[in-house]
C-alpha cells in the first residue's frame, strides 16, 4: 500500500496520525518488516543537535535619522557583514570578537539576542547624499530589529567524519580536543536520529520542506554547501525566524584553539509513504558508517584509518591500530531526541503539517579543494576607472549597458532614449557637452565629454573613513 502527504495531513487534522521517533521506528521495521511498518506508521520524526559552524542571521536594524548606509557593523564588538544594503547585515556564528577573542563570537551574540539581552550596535559609513550619517552607537534587543532571519548555508550533515590524533601533541580542533598518540576519538552527528540518514535518497527532504529549526518552524531552502550525496555527506541549507526560536535549541559555544560555533537543533518529519520509506526510516546506528580521520597529519587529505559505524562510536570505545580508544560525541543525543519528541508532539496536536518538496535535493554534488595558483597581475582584479571621452561628446558603450534607464531624465538634448520595449539607446551626435550625465551610469556605460577629468577622478577616489 502507499499513502500521500495529503492523506497523512488529513490524519494529522483529524488527530488520528501515528507518529514515531526515528530510533523507535528502527525496532518496528525489524519486528514487522517494511510493509507492515508502512501500514501502521504515518510519520517518523528525526532530530540532530550539534555544532553547526555554517550558521548565521540576517538582521535589519531600521533607518536612523539622519539615515546611514552602514559600511561596517559590529555587535558586541563582533563584526557582521554589511555589504548588502543600507541597514542590513549578516552575522556569522564563527566570527570572533575583536576585544574578547575566540571565546566570544557571532554565536554568542545570537544567543544573547534570543535571551532578550541588550546588544551594543556600532556602525560606521562613508556618508552619501542620501545617507549622510557616518556613525552610530546604540543598544538594541531582538524585539527592536525589523527582521532577524536565521539563514544557514550548511547544516544537518548526513554523517560526519570522526577524528583521532596520531601526532605527538594535543590538538585543539573544531572536533574538540584530540589527545596525542590515539588518545581519544571525537565524533559528531545523531546517527539513527539524523534527518538525512532517514531519507538518504531525498524523497521527502528538498526545497520547501517544512522542518523544526531552533525550536520553531523553518524551511529547507536548498542543498547545503559542500553537499556530496554520492559519498554520503549530504547537507541542508535552511532558514527560519530567529524571533520565534528558543535558546533551548540554539546555543553558543566556543572550542578552545578553534573559536565560536553555534549548536542548532534541526528536525525533519519523514512521511512514511510506502515500504521503501519505512525501510530507510528504519535505519539503525549499526547501519550508518563513517571514517575515522587522522588529524595528526597536517593535510586536507587526512588519512582515514578505518570505517566504523555509529553503534561502535556510541559504545564508548573503538579499536584502532590494535588498541581500544575511547570515543565521545560532540553532538548531544539527548537534545536530538528532544528535537524529535517536540516535533512529534507538534504533529500529534495538529500544529505541524507536512510539505512535499517543490524540488528534490540533487543526488550528486561536487566538492573540490581550493588549489593555490600563482596570481598574475591581470588576474588580481581591478575596478575599471571612468575615463572621460576626449572628443567633446559623450561616448556610450551598449555592450555594458544594462538598460536600467537611469540616464533618461538627465540629458536636455535627448542623447539617451528608449523605445516601447524600454531598450536604451544613445545618439552621441546630439551631445552639447553639458556633462549632466557624468557619474549617472551605475555600470560605467556612459563616458561624459572630457573637461580635464578632475571631477570624475575626485568622485572615483572618495575615501572611506573606516
Amino acid at each position: 500500500m502507499s499513502k500521500t502527504i495529503s492523506q497523512i495531513n488529513a490524519k494529522i487534522a483529524r488527530g488520528t496520525v501515528r507518529v514515531l521517533r526515528a530510533d523507535e521506528m528502527t525496532a518496528i521495521v525489524r519486528d514487522l518488516g517494511p510493509e507492515r511498518a508502512a501500514a501502521e506508521v504515518d510519520v517518523v520524526t528525526t532530530g540532530t543537535f550539534g555544532a553547526m559552524c555554517s550558521s548565521g542571521v540576517w538582521l535589519n536594524f531600521g533607518h536612523t535619522e539622519p539615515p546611514i548606509k552602514m559600511g561596517r557593523v559590529w555587535l558586541n564588538d563582533v563584526e557582521a557583514y554589511a555589504g548588502v544594503a543600507a541597514v542590513d547585515a549578516y552575522l556569522g556564528a564563527t566570527q570572533p570578537s575583536r576585544s574578547r577573542g575566540i571565546a566570544y563570537g557571532g554565536a554568542h551574540v545570537i544567543e544573547d539576542l534570543l535571551r532578550g539581552r541588550p546588544v551594543t550596535l556600532r556602525a560606521v559609513a562613508c556618508g552619501t547624499d542620501c545617507y549622510p550619517r557616518k556613525r552610530i552607537v546604540t543598544t538594541l534587543t531582538l524585539g527592536d530589529l525589523n527582521a532577524a532571519v536565521m539563514s544557514n548555508p550548511r547544516n544537518g550533515y548526513q554523517r560526519y567524519m570522526a577524528a583521532v590524533n596520531s601526532g605527538p601533541r594535543t590538538l585543539q580542533t573544531y572536533m574538540g580536543k584530540l589527545l596525542p598518540r590515539f588518545g581519544n576519538v571525537s565524533f559528531s552527528g545523531a546517527g539513527a536520529l539524523s534527518p538525512l540518514s532517514n531519507d538518504p535518497s531525498y524523497r521527502s527532504i528538498g526545497v520547501g520542506t517544512r522542518i523544526f529549526l531552533g525550536g520553531d518552524v523553518g524551511y529547507v531552502t536548498g542543498p547545503g554547501t559542500q553537499h556530496s550525496p554520492q559519498t554520503g555527506f549530504g547537507t541542508l541549507m535552511v532558514q527560519g525566524d530567529l524571533k520565534r526560536m528558543s535558546a533551548d535549541f540554539v546555543r553558543a559555544a566556543a572550542f578552545p584553539g578553534y573559536g565560536p560555533t553555534l549548536y542548532v537543533g534541526i528536525g525533519v518529519a519523514i512521511p512514511i509513504l510506502d515500504a521503501a520509506a519505512a525501510r530507510t526510516a528504519g535505519v539503525g546506528d549499526e547501519d550508518i558508517f563513517t571514517g575515522i580521520a587522522d588529524y595528526g597529519v597536517p593535510s586536507r587529505e587526512r588519512p582515514v584509518l578505518r570505517r566504523v559505524n555509529y553503534a561502535e562510536l556510541k559504545s564508548g570505545a573503538v579499536a584502532i591500530a590494535g588498541r581500544e580508544v575511547r570515543t565521545a560525541p560532540l553532538s548531544s543525543f539527548a537534545a536530538a531526541r528532544r528535537v524529535a519528541d517536540t516535533l512529534k508532539r507538534w504533529i500529534e496536536r495538529g500544529e505541524f503539517l507536512l510539505t512535499a518538496p517543490v524540488e528534490r535535493l540533487p543526488s550528486r554534488g561536487t566538492v573540490r579543494p581550493l588549489d593555490r595558483r600563482p596570481i598574475r597581475p591581470e588576474d588580481a582584479g581591478s575596478v575599471p576607472s571612468l575615463q572621460p571621452s576626449p572628443d567633446g561628446r559623450v561616448a556610450w558603450d551598449g555592450t555594458r549597458c544594462i538598460e536600467c534607464g537611469a540616464c533618461l531624465s538627465l540629458c536636455p538634448n535627448g542623447v539617451f532614449r528608449r523605445n516601447r520595449s524600454w531598450k536604451i539607446r544613445a545618439v552621441p551626435s546630439l551631445c552639447v557637452g553639458c556633462r549632466l550625465c557624468a557619474g549617472a551610469c551605475p555600470v560605467g556605460a556612459i563616458r561624459p565629454p572630457d573637461r580635464s577629468g578632475r571631477e570624475e577622478a575626485a568622485r572615483d577616489k572618495t575615501a572611506h573613513p573606516y
